[in-house]
């Protein structure tokens, strides 16, 4: 029997070619997958995913009031419109590439802002991914006026050995130490020639393909084992963008199918999904390759990929495995409970409330102060942050690496959540809650809006007689109702994605 109300009796999806690898692993370790989401889990979960964003009250129960046996799919494709999808691919694809004003990079404000810009115009075209891979690689030119030159720039050092490890990493999910000295100094050579130049403006800087440095002396042995020529008049790193992004390469599409399963299901086929190395196969090839394969016949389309995941009956389980075996998480067996991003969690809280937050720069540059009620996920440049952004674990972005971002749950982030002034503040300057202190009656209709706006999902039974129950016996409704909204933000519930 499905337990009320995260699970459902049956798939609302027919089934993929994902599925059968996932399900047919399962079944080969002995493991057997949970049931199928409710209505209301998968509404909540895929806004979180995709958009990084809250569904409203009313936009759950007009998901939930829907008949339409296809309505999980025409939302998924809904999403993919909305603003909100540019700006949380924008955030994870800013960690990566270390979008930060300041120290240790030194992107500086205005460059940062250009950068945060191209990328997030990049994601809400929907660019295809080898595109916008060989514009970072091969840029040349102003920080300010060729947002993609910033990409060699936002590396600590620019040393060729340093830049190849930046790229690697993030193109192709290699670290700097999983290379032999020879394959680093092999991919060094083609950012060799890397050159950078001030100008009167500023903190302007041109970068340049710098033909005065040495050129290449010969062929160049890949990590395929392939010898890549490197013309002395061609700029190389326009060499090894041809070579890297070849529907044939071993490395790249690979390493997007990868992080693209890792951010909707928690953990990578290849985890750490930056971690890609010998001795740290795939949980299941089968499905990586076929990842790999879509993505490629398709254009290197993002939208595409994260489409045939959040479609899956995989992606759609419930978040209850059956057993206690720790296998059946591992092998996706169950969808992964784990806490919302610091900016998903503020903006969520922010978005049910009705209140904003203020952002801004420690150090003082120009244009580091946001206006209030700016939101987490759209801010431009790691620098510009806020205490409980740096509490709950926003990434410094001073690496690259998805680590980063620590979404562990510790003793002081609950104590914020139970105690702190914060979040008792925007409870009391809640727009809903004075709706809710004007509707004196129907205590049902209080618990179904609490319910429905905090955790997305209609209260059950037990939960109504509760809220009447406490309402009843209240003597200051007002406190009544901030306890209880108070309660419902501490629960995993709202803190995670489930």
């Amino acid at each position: 029997m499905p337990r009320e109300p995260y699970e459902a009796s049956s798939f609302s999806v027919p089934p993929c070619r994902i599925d059968a690898i996932i399900f047919t692993r399962l079944a080969k370790d002995g493991l057997v997958p949970a049931l199928p989401c409710s209505d209301a889990v998968f509404v909540r979960r895929v806004f979180l995913d995709l958009i990084g964003t809250l569904p409203t009250g009313d936009e759950v129960a007009a998901f939930l009031s829907d008949k339409a046996s296809d309505k999980r799919n025409k939302l998924v494709d809904t999403l993919f419109k909305r603003d909100e999808f540019a700006d949380y691919w924008a955030m994870k694809w800013c960690d990566l590439l270390r979008v930060k004003a300041e120290f240790p990079v030194n992107l500086w404000p205005n460059p940062a802002q250009a950068y945060h810009r191209l990328v997030h115009t990049c994601l809400a075209d929907n660019l295809s991914m080898d595109r916008f891979a060989r514009g970072l690689l091969t840029a040349s030119g102003s920080n300010m006026r060729v947002p993609q030159a910033n990409f060699f720039r936002a590396v600590q050092s620019r040393e060729p050995r340093s830049l190849a490890a930046a790229v690697s990493l993030v193109f192709m999910g290699v670290r700097q130490d999983s290379w032999t000295p020879a394959e680093l100094d092999s991919l060094a050579v083609f950012f060799s020639r890397v050159g950078y130049k001030s100008t009167m403006e500023w903190k302007e800087e041109i970068v340049f393909f710098d033909e005065a440095k040495p050129a290449a002396k010969g062929p160049v042995n890949m990590p395929d084992g392939q010898l890549l020529p490197v013309p002395p008049e061609r700029d190389p790193r326009s060499v090894f963008a041809d070579w890297l992004i070849q529907p044939n390469n071993p490395w790249f599409a690979r390493n997007l199918a990868n992080r693209a399963w890792y951010w909707l299901l928690g953990r990578g086929l290849v985890h750490e999904p930056d971690d890609v190395r010998k001795n740290n196969p795939p949980s299941h090839p089968e499905l990586l390759a076929y990842l790999e394969k879509e993505f490629v016949s398709h254009g290197y389309d993002m939208r595409h990929l994260l489409r045939l995941i959040v479609n899956s009956r995989t992606y759609q389980l419930s978040c209850i495995p059956v057993g206690d075996n720790p296998r059946t998480l591992e092998l996706f067996g169950a969808y992964p409970i784990r806490r919302l991003d610091a900016e998903v969690l503020i903006d969520a809280i922010c978005a049910v409330t009705g209140t904003g937050e203020s952002y801004s720069s420690a150090i003082p540059e120009p244009f580091t102060f946001l206006p209030d009620g700016s939101r987490a996920i759209a801010l431009p440049d790691g620098s510009i942050s806020s205490s409980f952004l740096e509490l709950f674990g926003r990434p410094a972005r001073d690496s690259g690496f998805e680590s980063e971002r620590n979404s562990n749950p510790s003793a002081a982030q609950r104590l914020h959540f139970l105690n702190s002034s914060q979040i008792r503040s925007k409870i009391e300057k809640s727009s809903s809650l004075g709706k809710l202190l004007r509707n004196t009656g129907a205590p049902n209709n209080t618990a179904t809006q609490l319910y429905t706006d905090i955790l997305c999902r209609p209260p059950t039974e037990t939960e109504k007689s509760l809220v009447r129950e406490v309402l009843g016996a209240a003597t200051n409704r007002k406190e009544a109702l901030i306890d209880l909204t108070w309660a419902l933000f501490n629960t995993t519930e709202f803190l995670c994605r489930h």
